[in-house]
């Protein structure tokens, strides 16, 4: 005879009540996004209405707003600039942070300890206190109004190198020094051993970077003024100064269009993001 099926244990009201509390907090941080969508889908006049109506208007505004968005401004290229940047910002932060880390997780020389505690203290440091330094570096050496200023100043990450730093800490010696009797250098072991031994964490720290970067308005408004090499906030920016005016529905459009590709780009790979930070023990 089956078994009768058990019958699941009543949730204690301290699980109701925190599930509850999770639940409110998710629904405040969407519902900004959800009114941008609403309102990518209503007039301007809709929008100005009193009161905060969640109810999208015409079905075919949407589509309206959206097509007058990409006939007013270059958007394409401002989407093209983004990947641009992300993509070469973190192809040069792997290229750098990957073997800093391995060196001062897997290599004894002088000096490592206060390298490790200048990473640290890298990390305290705001992107903002350095800014006014960086912009006159780049200025003086021409590279305003360019992908250069855009990139360079983020090649060298902090955090990337302590993330990885923490990960390479928990790879087997063993596994390293059979790799040396095999005749293999450090170089050899950092990119054949180490870094495919990293992937979560390396898909981790790639979300981190590319959404920063992405959705990065402060230090391109510093640097840039050129609409041809704008960064999608920045053009958005200029969409409202030059474009826009008080059309708030093309404006959320617009908005809808940037920040689509970062939401879809998480929800593919949020699965690897929440493996890389579990399996990146933080340790000493």
């Amino acid at each position: 005879m089956p078994r009768p099926a058990r019958r699941q244990p009543a949730p204690s009201p301290a699980a109701l009540l925190r599930h509850g509390f999770l639940i409110a907090v998710a629904l405040f941080t969407v519902l900004p996004f959800v009114w941008m969508l609403s309102a990518a889908a209503k007039t301007s006049g809709e929008i100005l209405q009193g009161g905060l109506s969640l109810l999208p208007g015409h079905p075919g505004t949407l589509i309206e707003n959206l097509a007058r968005v990409f006939a007013e401004v270059p958007l394409g290229l401002y989407m093209a600039n983004g990947v641009f940047v992300c993509t070469a910002i973190l192809a040069l932060q792997l290229l750098i942070a990957i073997p800093c880390a391995y060196a001062l997780a897997k290599l004894r020389f002088k000096g490592r300890g206060p390298l490790f505690g200048l990473v640290l203290l890298g990390l305290l440091v705001p992107v903002q206190v350095t800014a006014l330094p960086i912009y006159v570096l780049c200025y003086v050496s021409g590279l305003t109004n360019s992908y250069w200023a855009l990139v360079l100043p983020f090649v060298a990450s902090a955090f990337g190198i302590f993330l990885f730093r923490q990960f390479f800490v928990t790879l087997p010696d063993s596994v390293l020094e059979a790799a040396r009797l095999d005749g293999l250098g450090e170089t050899e072991i950092v990119w054949r051993i180490a870094a495919p031994a990293a992937r979560p964490a390396i898909a981790a720290f790639s979300i981190f970077s590319v959404i920063f970067h992405w959705n990065d308005l402060f230090w391109p408004l510093i640097v840039i003024t050129d609409q041809t090499v704008a960064t999608p906030p920045l053009g958005i920016v200029f969409f409202r100064n030059q474009e826009a005016g008080e059309d708030f529905a093309a404006l959320m459009a617009a908005s809808v269009v940037v920040t689509a590709p970062m939401v879809l780009v998480f929800l593919l790979t949020q699965r690897r993001f929440v493996e890389g930070i579990a399996l990146s023990p933080f340790r000493k």
